[in-house]
């Protein structure tokens, strides 16, 4: 080629085209005076230029210089430079990198927003994944606790009677077994013994009588917790045997008058119509009368026991006098030959002096007409109530003449160990005892069923 092209830095200041080795000088003094603005490109990489160098060179037609390729390729990319368009270009620069910045940072906001989106729909979903199935349960609910009846059906008496006594048992047959566990019997085991069944509210003089048997031919020897359980359950059950007695209703009397008495909350009113019950399928024709006159859900209650038994019950409005209620059963008991006459009384602490009067005026206006009437004074007792029971038995005791116990909500926290502790200070018999609100759940007492499942020993 006999003439170069114009080149981008010859148009720029005007002058012909020179050598390379003219241009190069300028192009120094152009980088000293006016370095170029940086930009966020990315550096380009010398492999990648040094191919497309190669490229563009075999490319050229024959007889083309390198130089020719280099002059073709600015003219080809490089527009006519100026002042204006370069302030253009450096404005449009700055609104690139702005609009870039406002872009990324509503890009992170968006992101920040549909990264709370989702976990707000995902919340919102697992939500509806849960309340779906309960609304679809919600009809067969009804089965499984069916099941669960059934399954409690099932379950034998002292079955029943071990879970209520679950805990009284777990306290003794953990504590047991942490003592002698590969230790000899000396005075320190013994004594860590006796803390543990006055614990477990047995009483001080049953806590001795235990730790007592069991030094005598074994101190100073190993003894296993199975056997100091065998032995614990035997002497609960020699403190037990002679209150386990059964309720007789025979005694010539008609009607026979049973009082039931005790502290609010005992569950005298279920028990009497668990009594009900039982001795209507005896054949024994009962009547109620509903004393607990303070109370509307008593009487309400006491109704539908009757309606169950098939019993009288006699009620006033809710405020009425008891005394004058507990004469009017008397009277009607009497008059209509009935057999059991149960009156309920209103649940009253023993330390309320006012309330124990009001309990004796109840017992004199019985006694007007039926002069050994009340036949049986019932105390209901709390399983869960711990010493305190012991205080209501002696209250109830000298106010209202107790005749026999009825231990009730043997339901798995009860404190059943009071009890023993209970039949070896008063030796009041013991009748009957509740382990759930069940017509079935309230069954004759037995000492040996009650010793063994106190103890943790199997059936």
């Amino acid at each position: 080629m006999s003439e170069k092209k114009s080149g981008f830095f010859s148009r720029l200041f005007g002058g012909k085209t020179e050598e390379k080795t003219a241009d190069e000088p300028a192009l120094d003094t152009l980088d000293s005076q006016d370095p170029a603005p940086q930009t966020d490109e990315a550096p380009i990489d010398a492999d990648e230029t040094s191919a497309a160098e190669v490229s563009e060179v075999e490319a050229l037609p024959t007889g083309a210089s390198p130089s020719d390729a280099t002059d073709a390729s600015l003219d080809s990319e490089t527009p006519e430079y100026d002042e204006t368009s370069e302030a253009s270009a450096e404005s449009e620069t700055a609104s690139i990198v702005e609009v870039s910045a406002d872009n990324t940072i509503g890009q992170s906001e968006e992101s920040e927003g549909s990264s709370v989106l989702v976990e707000t729909e995902s919340a919102q979903q697992a939500e509806t994944a849960e309340a779906k199935p309960e609304a679809e349960g919600a009809e067969e609910t009804e089965e499984p606790r069916q099941d669960l009846n059934q399954e409690s059906e099932k379950l034998s008496w002292f079955q029943r009677l071990k879970a209520g006594l679950s805990r009284s048992s777990n306290a003794l047959t953990e504590g047991i077994t942490s003592i002698f566990t590969k230790r000899k019997l000396d005075a320190e085991t013994l004594e860590e013994l006796e803390d543990i069944l006055i614990q477990a509210d047995l009483g001080v003089a049953t806590a001795m009588t235990i730790t007592e048997r069991l030094a005598d031919g074994r101190y100073n020897k190993e003894i296993s917790g199975e056997e100091v359980r065998q032995i614990l359950a035997e002497e609960v059950e020699n403190v037990l045997e002679p209150v386990a007695l059964p309720l007789n209703l025979d005694t010539g009397h008609k009607p026979h008058v049973v009082l039931m008495v005790g502290v609010n909350g005992t569950g005298k009113t279920t028990t009497i119509g668990k009594l009900s019950s039982k001795l209507a399928s005896e054949g024994k024709k009962v009547m109620l009368a509903a004393g607990d006159t303070f109370r509307a859900a008593a009487v309400e209650q006491l109704k539908i026991w009757g309606d169950r038994t098939g019993a009288d019950v006699i009620a006033r409005d809710t405020g009425a006098d008891a005394a004058g209620l507990a004469f009017d059963a008397v009277k009607q008991a009497i008059e209509t030959d009935v057999d059991v006459l149960l009156i309920d009384t209103a649940g009253r602490l023993q330390n309320r002096s006012e309330l124990m009067d009001e309990l004796q005026k109840i017992i004199r206006v019985i006694k007007k007409q039926v002069p050994e009437a009340p036949h049986t004074v019932l105390l209901t007792l709390d399983a869960t109530t711990g010493q305190n029971a012991l205080n209501q038995v002696e209250i109830f005791g000298k106010v209202a003449g107790v005749t026999g116990l009825v231990m009730t909500k043997l339901d798995g926290t009860a404190r059943g160990g009071i009890l023993v502790a209970i039949s070896a200070k008063h030796g009041l018999p013991v009748h009957f005892i509740g382990v759930g609100e069940g017509m079935d759940d309230l069954e004759p007492f037995s000492a040996k069923e009650f010793a063994q499942a106190i103890a943790g020993m199997a059936e």
